[in-house]
């Protein structure tokens, strides 16, 4: 298939593009997984084109043939779900605006996904992250607060560049995020986040926000005064590892998966983490717990009748 660089667009008025777009003004998807949707569907384009066939005449028989390209490829089987699950929101969606009387792929599955555990960055590791922007510059003050806050807070990476001002409630000590599906939710933030945000909104983000053309109440501001977007996010994070001299392969979703694991090792339980992580079900969130033997020993003892 051809690369990055070559991928053609949907044109405005395609089903593609109309449905990409429903994705982000009416489900209010981030822009990074909008993007992603983009190009899982833009390869199935592709590949239909190859074969001269129609998107709304795909049958069950021809899907089941394109998973079995795609694993011919070596794409892992996560990825194969991944693109699978864009294509089936594709078709959910057409059915709804008329463009389909019925679902051809309501009944095509995926492979079972691999189980893998998120990874956990020691608190050491973690310290060593912060020390790198340890400066008193705005970028400095900047980034050590972005890192701050979403180890502080477990939120997701989106949900921290969504943030205005005015969702940092400094007498209370926690900050208000929009997470999946418009959902609200308020975190309470340690006292060492909030002296590191207080730091950044006095000292850093006026300098910051001077430099932009026009005002906006976005938190976290880049070096030009504009919002600063999740892939900023995740660049600086990614420079961050490699002056840290960590893993390169960490996410800054590390830091949540770090944020859980610890909240249950100091004695949460898993009904709170799972509302401050923002969880619709509790089956997500018991992952956790494999990365925690001491919560479950803990717990253990403290629920047996002969612990």
């Amino acid at each position: 298939m051809p690369d990055s660089q070559e991928r053609r667009e949907f044109a405005p008025d395609s089903l593609e593009a109309r449905y990409l777009s429903s994705l982000s003004i009416e489900r209010n998807f981030s822009e990074h997984t909008v993007n992603a949707y983009e190009s899982d569907l833009m390869d199935y384009a592709e590949w239909l084109e190859q074969r001269e066939l129609k998107a709304l005449d795909i049958t069950h028989r021809q899907m089941r043939s394109y998973l079995s390209f795609l694993n011919a490829e070596g794409l892992s089987r996560n990825t194969i779900n991944r693109r699978l699950s864009a294509i089936k929101g594709f078709y959910k969606w057409m059915v709804v605006v008329g463009a389909l009387d019925a679902d051809p792929l309501s009944a095509v599955s995926g492979p079972k996904k691999e189980k893998t555990l998120p990874h956990r960055i020691p608190a050491t590791d973690i310290a060593k992250l912060l020390d790198v922007w340890s400066g008193g510059d705005p970028e400095s003050m900047r980034n050590r607060a972005i890192l701050e806050l979403m180890y502080a807070s477990g939120a997701r990476i989106a949900e921290i560049a969504g943030l205005n001002v005015r969702d940092v409630d400094f007498l209370t000590q926690q900050i208000k995020v929009m997470g999946k599906g418009s959902k609200e939710r308020i975190i309470p933030v340690h006292q060492m986040a909030i002296v590191t945000l207080r730091r950044y909104l006095e000292s850093a983000r006026p300098m910051l926000a001077s430099k932009g053309q026009r005002p906006t109440n976005s938190l976290f501001l880049s070096s030009r005064g504009n919002p600063f977007s999740t892939d900023a996010i995740r660049k600086m994070f990614k420079k961050t590892l490699s002056e840290s001299g960590l893993d390169g392969n960490l996410t800054p979703h590390d830091l949540r998966h770090s944020f859980a694991t610890d909240m249950l090792e100091g004695g949460a339980d898993l009904r709170t983490v799972q509302e401050l992580l923002g969880h619709a079900s509790l089956s997500t969130t018991q992952i956790y717990t494999h990365l925690s033997p001491a919560h479950l020993k803990e717990t253990h003892m403290r629920a047996h009748p002969r612990g």
